[in-house]
C-alpha cells in the first residue's frame, strides 16, 4: 500500500472508493490538480494533490477523513483541499490566480467538474497579481539578507518561491488573452517572451528545483540577485497593465 504511484491514475479507483465510503451522497467531486495533473509530475518527489468537493452538510463532517488521509499519505498524496462549490464560486474575486490555475491544470476523477466553466474579472486578477508580486518581493529581500549569502538557503528560498511566480505568470498570460500552457517551462518561456523578461534565469531556477543543475554559493548568490531584479521589474509590468 505504501508504494508511490508512477502514474497518479493508478490510485484513482482507491481514492474515489474511500471518499465515497466516507461521505456518500455528500461527495460532489474528486479533482486532481497541480503537477500530478500534468507532465511535470515526478514520482516520489511530487505530491499528489486532490480537491475534495463536498455538499454544505458534508463539509461539517471532516473528522470522518482522519484515517483515510493518513492512509494515502504513505503514497505521497497530500492532505486534500476540502471545499464546497459555493465556496469556490464566491472566492473568485479574492483568489482569482489560484482558481485560474486550478481551472487550467486539473483532471476530473469523480463527479461534477466545478472548475471548467469558471470565469474571472480582469481587474480582480490584475490586482491580485500586483499584490502578490509586491508582497513576494519584500519577503524575498528580507529572506535574502537572512541567508547571509549561503547557497543552500538561497537555493531553498528561490525554488520554494518559484511556484508562486509560475502561477502569477499564468495570470499575466490570461490577462493578455493568451492560451495557457500546461507545463511550467512553457509558461516561463511564453511570459518572458511576452513581457521581455529573462527566461534563462527562470529556467535555471526550475532546473535547480528539479535537481538538474547545481551551483556554487557565489553562483547561487549572483543568480538570486538577478532573480530579485526580475521580480522588481515584474511588479512594474503588472502596475502598467
Amino acid at each position: 500500500m505504501s508504494k508511490v504511484p508512477k502514474d497518479p491514475k493508478e490510485i484513482f479507483p482507491g481514492i474515489v472508493d474511500d471518499y465515497k465510503g466516507l461521505f456518500g451522497e455528500d461527495l460532489v467531486s474528486v479533482i486532481l490538480y497541480g503537477s500530478a495533473a500534468s507532465n511535470d509530475y515526478i514520482p516520489g518527489k511530487s505530491d499528489i494533490n486532490f480537491m475534495i468537493v463536498l455538499s454544505e452538510d458534508g463539509i461539517d463532517s471532516l473528522d470522518r477523513a482522519f484515517e483515510v488521509i493518513g492512509k494515502w499519505k504513505k503514497r505521497n498524496v497530500a492532505t486534500p483541499l476540502f471545499l464546497t462549490e459555493t465556496y469556490v464560486k464566491t472566492s473568485l474575486d479574492v483568489f482569482p490566480i489560484e482558481y485560474l490555475n486550478f481551472r487550467n491544470n486539473h483532471e476530473l476523477v469523480y463527479g461534477k467538474d466545478i472548475l471548467k466553466d469558471l470565469s474571472f474579472d480582469q481587474e480582480f486578477l490584475r490586482l491580485q497579481c500586483e499584490r502578490e508580486v509586491k508582497g513576494k518581493l519584500l519577503v524575498l529581500r528580507e529572506a535574502f539578507l537572512e541567508t547571509r549569502g549561503k547557497g543552500k538557503y538561497l537555493q531553498q528560498l528561490a525554488t520554494q518561491s518559484l511556484g508562486t511566480f509560475v502561477a502569477i505568470f499564468n495570470a499575466l498570460l490570461h490577462l493578455r488573452g493568451n492560451e495557457l500552457p500546461r507545463h511550467k517551462r512553457e509558461v516561463i518561456r511564453e511570459v518572458c517572451l511576452a513581457f521581455d523578461m529573462d527566461a534563462t534565469l527562470f529556467e535555471k531556477l526550475l532546473d535547480i528545483k528539479e535537481k538538474r543543475l547545481k551551483l556554487s554559493d557565489s553562483e547561487m548568490a549572483d543568480l538570486f540577485k538577478s532573480y530579485l531584479r526580475q521580480v522588481h521589474q515584474l511588479w512594474k509590468i503588472v502596475d502598467t497593465l
